[in-house]
């Protein structure tokens, strides 16, 4: 049985029953919570916004209390469990119960510091299981035009072309492609090897395509960015230097925004597209861990959960019975 759906018997005695209310409790102030807020933000100058998140939800706990004439300087742990309860079986999210779980435990906290209480009620009180959010998935007319915006002209854009380009066809990770050095880098045989996470090598098929925008910026761009500067840095910054991920950040926040792109993206969603785009056409999920780097199956598995719904979405838009 769930432990947070089930109270033990010792604890209905002590407890007013639990029953299901299928309406929105009513907030409900304390000055304790004033308190708490008062001295969290003294502590940590919390933002307005995650202030307001924590009055409102200790107010609504507050407010489910007093239905049940329970002041919060008595409130048990099994008082705790009940509402969690109650919040599932009213189809609150986990992500919220999460966030105000987060905010009962600093709030008693706070109390059992200050001498009001005697016992923590949400010691052994697990959090409720969060989904892993799924990344965010550019679809491959995004991908074509997020590619096609640097303005090749200058040899800013044309690295950035060649940068985007070799992202979408390895799946690197941002610190992988701006620390990518000459030697790591075969043309000829298509294929870069590069160091992830644990310092581990693998090796990744470059494709024809990056391949000819990766030649093409190294024959006519990068010695115009380097003035003269001796470097192995493939893609170095505009002075010659390696190059930050806040830097390449910006420049593909730009280039979004100038190929019309709606979805907020960073330089990862492309290594989110690779992934998609490559389970999308069939690649099976071993041979996608292997170009991604990841040591476990699991976090590559997230990406199938993105495939299946696109695949489902094109299913329903153009199949005769979709």
């Amino acid at each position: 049985m769930s432990k947070v759906a089930v109270r033990s018997e010792r604890s209905m005695e002590h407890w007013p029953p639990f029953r299901p209310v299928f309406l929105c409790m009513p907030a409900q102030d304390d000055p304790l919570i004033d308190r708490f807020l008062d001295a969290l933000w003294l502590e940590k100058g919390l933002s307005d916004n995650t202030r307001d998140a924590y009055r409102s939800d200790l107010a609504l706990f507050n407010g489910w209390l007093g239905e049940r004439s329970v002041r919060l300087v008595d409130v048990g742990r099994d008082a705790i469990l009940d509402h969690l309860a109650w919040r599932l079986a009213n189809g609150y999210k986990a992500r919220s119960t999460a966030r105000l779980l987060s905010g009962l435990r600093g709030f008693y906290r706070f109390l059992l510091r200050e001498g009001l209480i005697t016992v923590d009620p949400t010691l052994r009180v697990d959090l409720p299981q969060l989904g892993r959010p799924l990344p965010k998935a550019l679809s491959e007319t995004d991908v074509e035009s997020l590619l096609s915006a640097p303005d090749i002209v200058e040899p800013l854009g044309l690295r950035d072309r060649a940068m985007l380009e070799v992202l979408y066809a390895t799946g690197l990770r941002v610190t992988e492609l701006i620390e990518l050095r000459l030697e790591q880098i075969n043309l000829r045989q298509g294929v870069l090897r590069t160091f992830g996470k644990g310092n581990k090598e693998r090796l990744v098929p470059l494709g024809e395509e990056s391949m000819h925008w990766l030649a093409r910026y190294l024959r006519d761009a990068r010695h115009k960015l380097l003035s003269g500067k001796a470097s192995d840095v493939v893609f170095p910054s505009r002075r010659g230097d390696l190059m930050t991920r806040q830097t390449f950040w910006h420049r593909v926040k730009q280039h979004a925004r100038q190929a019309g792109i709606p979805v907020s993206i960073s330089p990862h969603t492309l290594r989110h597209a690779f992934a998609t785009h490559l389970l999308n056409h069939g690649a099976d999920l071993r041979t996608v861990q292997m170009l991604l780097g990841h040591s476990d199956l699991s976090t590559t598995q997230i990406y199938t959960h993105i495939a299946r719904a696109r695949l489902q979405e094109l299913h329903a838009q153009h199949h005769p019975r979709g």
